[in-house]
């Protein structure tokens, strides 16, 4: 059968880039299928109506939507379109993924995530596994990340450090802003340990990209000087320059066509014209982003896949996670402050980069029995003026205007800085958080939309408030006034992960070790969806890492590098 590529990669945010990257350097033609558009540098303002207002990075709703069932409280389910209710679960569909959008927090997994079934037990109403790979199996391609990809930090000693392969970070921290050092004075007065941050953020130019310029506006943002590590700036403009690898944005990939024999013979998709058109490869690596991913692989139906590719034992779509947690806020007013430590608190641009991992097990006899516990972000409220402001129009009595409002604006915005705080801790995967496909919404393109149903487990609240509380005592510490906090059930779409899990049993999981299908031989997934259980940080890292990892293996699935083999033909 001729091909047109060695691989073809589907998607090319964290699960895509390293993919291509890897492939390409090793001698491979690889051809990348982006649906979103193809955004550079000059792409990127710190333009809060394009940011986050409107639909500029993201898709629009009228054209693709997601349906979410949630719990109606009375025991049911009940589901609305995301065009409907206006809640936005897309992420960053262009060139690069939601990598050119993420604040770049990159913690790792732990040891103990690997086994979470083993490390703490069972937990009744949750699907709790252990990974098929260890911590240092990934070990490796976390240090890998940080070389090509570019993380900057500094490793310092803590209760619950995990086990590295080099001393540090390849690239030292990005500059701190002045309440990193009141939040570490508080820690060490309660006998915490407060941590940098490591970010997937360039503190100055190197491998061809700019350093950060501290504009304040990162999270949501995309990176006009190339410092943040996002998957097209790090890994596919490296990828392209080999000449081994094409990149088509505005290719929506419809669905995965196979043989009889079960095999993928091409991916269809409609260019930006809304034409179909096919490619073909020898290999096929799904990387959409996890309930995309299931959605692609639910409609790619054939004879030897009647129900969607891979999902032979009904396992596609399940067990999606999220990020639980929960955060919360303490207000630092100038007028308790003298000069210097108001002055301090105004400086805007570097970040805070502080986290607490102290409770990453929780070992407390009024909990329980020991759990798995989290990661406590301590970050400054977004500078966004219009969705601040937007926060303020409702007071006691109703909504606020005119001459209260504009007082109540400034107050808000001249009178106080605001330090907040995220816990990041495990979204248990249950029978009640899952993807299939909606049976009546279609997109632009007359394909079934995604329905995802966002059940919690108990359990996620539990922990989620537990950490909440110990990271009021640190604000508590630091004299904040009005600490107000929350836990939720609520999931946040931009920490999505799970749907296609590994494993070692084809009955229980959808790919293997290698992220490689079952029952699909030159099919892999190297998005989020691989992953089981999701441990208490942001999934982006162990994308990254995970996919290097699996690029190795289909290197070797094809043969190996090329100079390998032309070493062997000598």
């Amino acid at each position: 059968m001729s091909t047109d590529f060695d691989v073809c990669v589907i998607g090319s945010g964290a699960g895509g880039g390293p993919v291509a990257w890897t492939l390409a350097e090793a001698g491979y033609s690889v051809v990348v299928l982006e649906k979103g558009p193809w955004f550079t540098e000059k792409d990127f303002y710190k333009d809060e109506i394009a940011c986050c207002r409107r639909s500029t990075y993201t898709p629009n709703l009228r054209d693709e939507r997601h349906v979410i069932e949630a719990a109606d409280g009375d025991g049911s389910w009940e589901a609305e379109s995301t065009f409907d209710s206006g809640w936005d679960w897309w992420n960053g569909n262009c060139v690069g993924g939601a990598t050119n959008l993420m604040s770049g927090f990159f913690h790792r997994l732990k040891p103990d995530d690997f086994r979470l079934l083993s490390a703490f037990g069972p937990i009744a109403g949750a699907n709790v596994v252990d990974w098929p790979i260890t911590y240092e199996d990934l070990e490796p391609y976390y240090e890998k990340t940080e070389r090509i990809v570019g993380v900057s930090g500094k490793v310092v000693t803590h209760p619950n450090q995990e086990p590295r392969s080099t001393p540090d970070f390849p690239f030292p921290p990005t500059q701190e802003h002045p309440v990193s050092g009141w939040i570490d004075r508080a820690c060490d007065q309660l006998g915490l340990h407060s941590l940098p941050v490591p970010r997937a953020i360039l503190p100055s130019a190197a491998m061809g990209r700019r350093g950060c310029e501290y504009s304040g506006y990162c999270g949501s943002y995309g990176c006009s000087t190339g410092a943040k590590g996002s998957s097209r700036a790090a890994l596919l403009s490296q990828a392209l320059a080999t000449g081994r690898c094409e990149v088509q944005p505005h290719a929506k990939v419809n669905r995965l066509v196979s043989d009889k024999s079960g095999k993928i013979i091409g991916a269809e998709y409609f260019d930006r014209e809304g034409k179909t058109r096919r490619v073909a490869a020898r290999l096929y690596v799904v990387a959409c982003q996890a309930i995309e991913t299931v959605r692609l692989l639910l409609y790619s139906t054939g004879s030897k896949h009647p129900n969607g590719l891979a999902n032979r034992h009904g396992q596609v779509g399940r067990n999606l996670v999220f990020s639980a947690g929960g955060s919360g806020t303490g207000d630092f007013p100038y007028h308790n402050l003298d000069k210097e430590l108001a002055e301090d608190l105004q400086v805007r641009g570097p970040f805070v980069n502080r986290a607490l991992q102290d409770w990453y097990s929780i070992k407390d006899k009024e909990f329980g029995p020991p759990s798995k516990g989290g990661t406590i972000e301590f970050l400054l409220r977004h500078p966004n003026p219009v969705g601040r402001a937007n926060s303020q129009k409702w007071g006691t009595d109703g909504l606020v205007w005119g001459l209260p409002l504009k007082r109540t604006l400034e107050t808000h915005f001249r009178n106080a800085q605001y330090l907040r705080f995220e816990v990041f801790c495990d979204w248990l995967p249950t029978d009640d958080c899952f993807v299939t496909l909606d049976p009546g919404v279609r997109d632009k393109w007359g394909t079934p939309v995604a329905r995802v149903r966002i059940g919690y487990h108990s359990h996620d609240l539990k922990v989620g408030r537990y950490l909440t509380d110990k990271a009021e005592t640190v604000l508590q510490q630091m004299g904040a006034e009005n600490i107000r906090s929350g836990v939720s059930g609520s999931p946040p779409a931009n920490l999505v992960a799970g749907g296609c899990r590994f494993g070692t049993d084809p009955k229980s999981s959808v790919l293997n070790a290698n992220c490689r299908a079952h029952g699909v031989e030159n099919l892999y997934v190297t998005d989020g969806s691989f992953i089981p259980t999701g441990g208490s940080v942001p999934y982006t890292w162990t994308i990254y890492a995970n996919a290097f990892r699996v690029a190795d293996r289909i290197v070797e699935h094809l043969g190996g590098s090329s100079q390998d083999l032309r070493h062997a033909i000598s």
